[in-house]
């Protein structure tokens, strides 16, 4: 029988989350780093107990801890994240600029092929990959070549937050960046292009052919199709249907189509979930309910999903990585959001259970499926 391990990052420390797969009982462990902010941890698809953590202290700064057991130990592994040049400043929020400063580890990728290559991607924006699990990382400088001095900070930072393998051809990456947009890299990430063509932003950005400058959310595929992409934009829930060379809207009826997160089932291609926010200033439910969208139309079509979450006096909110899908069947769908809950929902979205009430705010949640 399977086993579900749900990998939850929070702001003060991570913890592991483990059930059988019926995902009923649920077993937790941590805090793990008590006291720092985890802002991501995933394992990797090649050796599941390899698993890496981003550490952030505003007083200690940024580690890197890798553990090749599970998350039953750990050890710190390299932590030097050099800048190659390329743009000496990027734009600041006032339009000024502003010289390239690291801060912290937003999201680690591990490859889909390799356990000892991992990515990540950082704030002030940038790509690092490390072939030798972790000790020591490279930056991807072409991707900061692509208008990098036009690049600004969203309200959350200038921060790479998302990072996707196309599991059809090993040479094909998409990052997101907030707020700069999304990019993909043809040649395992020596060149880049932008791809926000279609993407409007009115208020940021009155040219709407700006190739940069856009604040993307979040993006998500599916293995069995990559060129499909679904993003959580600042406004607006957008698909593109070849590999980012387009976008069009399939936010249809949201109650608002403002939030962070993206997923899509791990068997149906079509059917996506994403959790709504009221705005931009308000980050939280619409009227304080908590709920669940889900499509089955690949956008523009969408029902509530409510049975077991809270629909009222409900004031939190759910961050870009705080969302994640299991491979089982039915598929199990996870989210964590900042009042410190996790949820669990093991029928794909039917009805939701708390795993756990009383985390520190949770900034990521991952899932990994185990034989």
């Amino acid at each position: 029988m399977s086993t579900i391990r749900v990998l939850v990052g929070t702001r003060k420390g991570g913890f592991i989350l483990t059930s059988d797969a019926g995902r009923k009982e649920w077993k937790v462990e941590g805090p793990f780093f008590p006291g720092w902010e985890i802002y991501h941890i995933k394992g990797s698809p090649v050796n599941p107990d390899r698993i890496y953590a981003s550490q952030t202290s505003g007083w200690f700064g940024q580690v890197i801890q890798r553990s090749d057991d599970g998350g039953k130990t750990w050890e710190p592994v390299g932590n030097e994240f050099s800048y190659n040049g390329v743009t000496a400043t990027h734009q600041w929020f006032d339009g000024s600029q502003h010289p390239w400063e690291f801060a912290r580890v937003w999201y680690l990728e591990p490859s889909l092929t390799d356990p000892e290559t991992v990515y990540a991607g950082v704030e002030d924006a940038a790509l690092f990959r490390s072939r030798d699990g972790g000790m020591t990382w490279e930056e991807l400088s072409g991707l900061r070549e692509v208008k990098g001095s036009l690049w600004q900070p969203g309200a959350g930072g200038l921060c790479l937050h998302t990072i996707l393998q196309d599991p059809a051809d090993p040479n094909r990456l998409y990052i997101a960046i907030s707020a700069a947009g999304a990019f993909r890299s043809d040649d395992g990430g020596e060149t880049w292009r932008p791809i926000n063509n279609g993407l409007q932003s009115p208020f940021e950005l009155p040219d709407p052919e700006a190739e940069v400058g856009h604040c993307v959310h979040n993006i998500a595929l599916h293995p069995s199709r990559p060129n499909v992409l679904f993003m959580q934009k600042h406004w607006d829930v957008m698909r593109s249907d070849n590999a980012g060379d387009s976008w069009y809207e399939v936010s249809g009826n949201l109650p608002t189509d403002f939030g962070f997160p993206i997923a899509v089932h791990s068997h149906e291609p079509e059917t996506v979930y994403v959790v709504p926010i009221k705005s931009d200033s308000e980050h939280y439910p619409p009227d304080g309910r908590l709920r669940v969208f889900r499509s089955r139309t690949g956008g523009n079509e969408w029902e509530a999903l409510t049975d077991g979450l809270p629909q009222s006096n409900c004031y939190v909110n759910i961050l870009r990585s705080a969302m994640a899908v299991d491979t089982l069947d039915p598929c199990g769908v996870y989210f964590g959001t900042t009042g410190g809950q996790v949820y669990v929902s093991p029928d794909a979205g039917d009805h939701w259970l708390p795993i756990v009430h009383d985390l520190p705010p949770v900034l990521s949640v991952e899932v990994q499926t185990l034989p």
